[in-house]
This record gives structure tokens, sequence and C-alpha cells, in this order.
């Protein structure tokens, strides 16, 4: 994950059809600005990442600049430091002063961002949902705000791909048994939780697994490595711990030299490393860079108004659909952008 302390945001694969795109064809805006802004004109655009303090989003972040700057355009982080409430009121500040002609948005919280994002469209501002849903389906890249472009991370489709992973670890452990943790987002966004639903539902379907454990483990090192350590407390002989790839980080430096197979959810430079040093079994690969650099292009594009895709799915930008094992990674010879 995804993200983040909440959280968006990175990825390569050429023998594996890189930036292969299952997205909806091209469209020409339906919504937003009622005049194209002026081709020479240089627009501004406000990234409402998850926080500047979070690797993930500082990854974004760089794409968001690097589009930007090749597309005529500046670029502001806008830091609501993993507040969901602040984060609102940043936007709704952003609508009244106009300061903006596109927003790129991380959010914090799913359901609190659609009222404010509704009136970004409104008021003529273009508005690009990155990486996290906004609105109450989780299994769809649609553009669930009208007149928005959603360019997403479904995290039921990644769930399932964390649990397929746990799977696959599962089967190089011998004995009857495979007891598995995972380390939650947060209990209190319903973002985490279809996640976390379909990471168990996927668990589930290999009876030699057992999950021992399902915590909050959060987006930090810190969090990780104190809900890693209630967890060994309790269960010392666990097979393998899946969660944020912070998290995971914080939990794999508390578990020294055991050979517990961690799976991350996040693709910085030192988890494509870990991984492909064998320190890790696996991790869930989102090229954050690019990732941040299409969602710019789109709203820049709409803004001006040229053709435009209306949702991408960030998985089908990704390295093997985003399951990053060893093998994956060592044959795309895949380097991150960007670092927690």
């Amino acid at each position: 994950m995804k993200y983040l302390k909440r959280s968006a945001t990175a990825v390569t694969l050429a023998s594996l059809a890189l930036l292969t795109s299952a997205c909806t064809p091209p469209t020409q805006a339906a919504s937003g600005p009622t005049s194209a802004a002026d081709a020479s004109k240089q627009l501004k655009v406000g990234f409402f990442g998850f926080a500047k303090s979070n690797g993930f989003a500082q990854g974004t972040f760089l794409g968001v600049e690097q589009a930007a700057k090749a597309n005529n355009a500046t670029a502001t982080f806008v830091d609501p430091n993993f507040n969901a409430q602040t984060q609102v009121q940043q936007i709704q500040d952003a609508v009244t002063s106009k300061q903006f002609e596109v927003i790129v948005v991380q959010a914090n919280d799913n359901q609190a961002l659609i009222a404010p994002l509704q009136q970004a469209v409104q008021a003529g501002i273009t508005v690009v949902v990155e990486f996290s849903v906004i609105g109450p389906k989780f299994d769809t890249i649609q553009p669930q705000i009208p007149g928005a472009i959603s360019i997403v991370d479904l995290p039921t489709s990644n769930g399932k791909i964390l649990g397929e992973m746990g799977k696959e670890a599962c089967a190089t452990v011998p004995g009857d048994t495979c007891k598995v943790a995972y380390l939650e987002g947060f209990k209190s966004l319903p973002l985490d939780n279809a996640r976390t639903d379909a990471v168990k539902a996927e668990l589930a379907t290999d009876p030699r697994i057992k999950l021992v454990a399902s915590v909050e483990g959060g987006y930090t090192q810190d969090s990780g490595r104190q809900a890693f350590q209630n967890v060994s407390q309790a269960n010392p002989d666990v097979d393998v711990v899946i969660g944020a790839s912070q998290a995971i980080t914080g939990a794999a430096a508390a578990a020294g030299g055991s050979d517990i197979k961690f799976i991350g959810n996040g693709s910085s430079k030192s988890n494509v490393e870990a991984v492909r040093s064998g320190k890790w079994f696996s991790i869930y690969v989102s090229d954050v860079v690019a990732n941040g650099a299409k969602a710019t292009e789109l709203g820049l594009a709409k803004a001006r108004g040229e053709q435009f895709e209306t949702a991408v799915d960030e998985a089908a930008l990704a390295p093997n659909q985003g399951k990053g094992t060893k093998q994956a990674l060592d044959a795309a010879n895949y380097v991150s952008k960007y670092s927690d």
C-alpha cells in the first residue's frame, strides 16, 4: 500500500508487456472547464497527496512535477499530513481561491472527499483521483465523481494479489500448516477494510493456511514494528507476514535474522532491493512516479480541451500486474524510482 501512511505511489516491466493499458478509450471532456485553457497558458497543478512525510506520496509527486514541467505547468504539493479533515478543508479552500486549474488527489478518506471534489468539478477545476478510489465502490476504476478522471489502484484487486503472494510464500513452508499474519492499514478506513477482506478471502482458499493475526499495522516503520512485536509474542512460530511495505520494513527489522517470509505492499528502492536480495519474499509493485505523471498528463489534457482517458487501472501499468516476486523483478531488472 498503498500508500502511504494512509496510503498512492510506480512501474516498468518490458518483458511483461510494460505499460500496457486496460483503460477506457480516450474521450473528450464531458464536464469540467466551460472553456479549454489556452495552450500557451501555464497551468497550475495542485497535488493533494497523503502527506509530505510519506515516501509513496513523494514518489508520486516526482511524477506530477515531471509531467507538469513537460506540459507547461507548475506543481505544488498541498500537505494534509494524513489528516482527512485537513485535506477536505484544503480542497475547499482551493475551490474558493481557484488556485489551481488541475487537482490531483490521493484521498486520506475516500468518503469525506466526495462532496468537496464535486464542488471542485462544478467550479470548473479538473479533478484527477489518483491511487485511492473515491466513492462507495471499491471494485471499479470508473470515476465515481461525475466529471472527474480516475487513475486508481483497486484495493480489492490489490488485496487479492497480496493474498495470492501469501499463498505462494506458504507453498515454500514445510509442514501441514502455514501461519500467516496480516498487518492491516487502518481499521477506520473503508478502503483498507475492503483490501483486508480481499486478502483474507484469498488466503482462505488454501486449507493449509491459518490466519493467526489480523491487526492494524499502519503505514510507518514504527507502527509496523509494534504490530509485529505484538503478533510475534502471541505467535512466535508465524511463517508469513503481509502488510504495507513501510510497516513490513519495521517488522522485518524487529524480526532480525528470522526465516519469516515478508510480503510488502509498496515498491520503494529499499523494498525492491529487499526482494531481489532475498530478505523479503515479494512486494506489490506500483510505479508511483509513472502513475503521478500519467495522472497529471490526463488532467492537463482535459483542462486544455484535448483527448484524455477517463479511467485507468494502475495495475495495468505495473510489472506482472503488480506481483513483485524476485523472479518477476529480476526478469525485468526492475528499478524503483522513489525512496521511503
